[in-house]
């Protein structure tokens, strides 16, 4: 795992170091297959498995042991309702697609449905946390195939490094897997919504100056170039590059100014959420203004501590869940199209699976549901105002257009501008097909 902290603080010993960029050291090539119609894209990745049921799949005249506790309220668009949780939600539904047909193959391990939600690959029940092996995740192939301006983070999670259970490892899903280290996300662990709000990895110590910085680096380059004198090879010739890239990453204002977010407006950041929900999903916003192609809001510490509802499902979704995803997520809509970026960013709110039509007499639970869920798209494009398939009476079944998560990641992939079926090599030269079990799904496009 990259430790961004040695990674990027220049300043300090590590910039004396020739090894510096091997955590940064990949092949950089640009290939796009088609225009994009997208410059970046903030997923909100609801872990544990959200309730479709009770938000935006509701069956009021469904059967009595799964029809749920909540009320349906009419949304702006036509037809659809949603829970009266969501009422912000509901504001914005014409602006968005709404997918009702969700399913594979996962219904047990929280990490392998994470996995094939987050890279469209569905291995099946094999769970456990992140390997080197895996297939990466949609920030670490933007990186690779649509890359930022070297001075940018490439792509960022926030604002935990969700645990496979409260004591187990990192989820897979999030990583660069076989694309290399290089390719990891910038992990950003800290409460945005804490006063003294700040990225260590950021910060330089006050004792280095950036012309100290500055002369460091100078000084490396002259080291870097007699060497390359004695033994020229392609190896140190990309470490210099990526010794670039991490300075000027370091040293880029419009960087730093991304993760000031204590120069927000109060009232803004009052509706997004004063939790470390809504003002993570408001930074993933300000990272996007500094370049950053992918952010991911993974809302969840832990696979268990959220969304994952098999008991007090009800209390828990009307007490914090969906009260706090309706304000980020609508506030986000609406602060995107108030800044003109929403017909360039591409918005995704993905879960790992649904949840059980019929809810648990004892405590009021619903259990793991990967046979029908639902998934929410909007921004650039997709479809206004659109629902892509359906569920039978219950919300177990899809009724028409089943989509699986290969198909969302590869229609992702097409508004990116980025080819599903490229291959892609690992560092033994295999080929890796981005999205292998995928199609476009032409009706969510605009």
């Amino acid at each position: 795992m990259i430790n961004r902290r040695n990674l990027l603080q220049l300043g300090t010993s590590a910039m004396a170091g020739v090894n510096l960029p091997s955590m940064l050291l990949a092949d950089n090539q640009k290939q796009r297959t088609a225009i994009p119609k997208a410059d970046n894209c903030i997923i909100i990745f609801l872990n544990g498995g959200p309730s479709h049921l009770d938000m935006w799949d509701m069956k009021p005249d469904g059967p009595e042991e799964s029809r749920g506790q909540f009320k349906p309220i009419q949304s702006s668009l036509t037809g659809v309702q949603v829970s009266e949780h969501l009422p912000g939600l509901s504001k914005v539904m014409d602006r968005c697609t709404l997918v009702r047909s969700m399913h594979h193959s996962v219904n047990n391990s929280h990490a392998a449905a994470v996995y094939v939600s987050m890279t469209g690959h569905d291995r099946g029940e094999q769970g456990g946390g992140f390997k080197p092996t895996d297939n990466p995740g949609p920030g670490a192939v933007a990186a690779k195939l649509r890359p930022s301006p070297a001075d940018t983070i490439q792509h960022a999670c926030l604002p935990y490094k969700t645990l496979e259970g409260a004591k187990g490892p990192p989820q897979p899903g999030f990583w660069g897997g076989y694309l290399g280290q290089a390719f990891d996300p910038m992990w950003i662990t800290n409460d945005p919504n804490s006063a003294d709000f700040a990225i260590p990895e950021f910060t330089l110590d006050k004792s280095v100056t950036g012309n100290r910085i500055s002369q460091r680096s100078a000084l490396l380059q002259r080291f870097n170039s007699r060497l390359s004198n004695q033994k020229k090879n392609q190896l140190l010739s990309s470490m210099t590059s990526f010794q670039q890239q991490a300075y000027d990453i370091l040293t880029s204002s419009t960087v730093q100014t991304a993760f000031r977010i204590q120069e927000e407006p109060e009232k803004l950041r009052d509706a997004y959420g004063r939790n470390i929900y809504g003002q993570s999903v408001l930074l993933a916003r300000r990272m996007l203004e500094a370049g950053t192609r992918v952010v991911t809001v993974s809302w969840a510490p832990d696979a268990n501590a959220t969304w994952d509802t098999h008991s007090g499902n009800f209390d828990k979704l009307k007490g914090s869940l969906l009260p706090q995803f309706d304000s980020a997520f609508s506030t986000l809509m609406t602060d995107l199209e108030d800044r003109g970026m929403i017909d360039r960013t591409l918005v995704c709110v993905l879960g790992d699976f649904g949840r059980t039509p019929k809810i648990n007499n004892n405590n009021a639970g619903r259990d793991h549901w990967n046979f029908c869920y639902s998934i929410l798209l909007a921004g650039a494009g997709i479809k206004k105002g659109h629902v892509h398939g359906s569920s039978d009476h219950q919300g177990a079944f899809p009724n028409d257009l089943p989509t699986a998560p290969g198909d969302i990641l590869a229609t992702m992939y097409r508004i990116l501008g980025i080819d599903h079926e490229l291959e892609l090599y690992d560092r033994f030269n295999r080929p890796h097909q981005v999205v292998k079990n995928g199609s476009v799904v032409h009706d969510l496009l605009a």
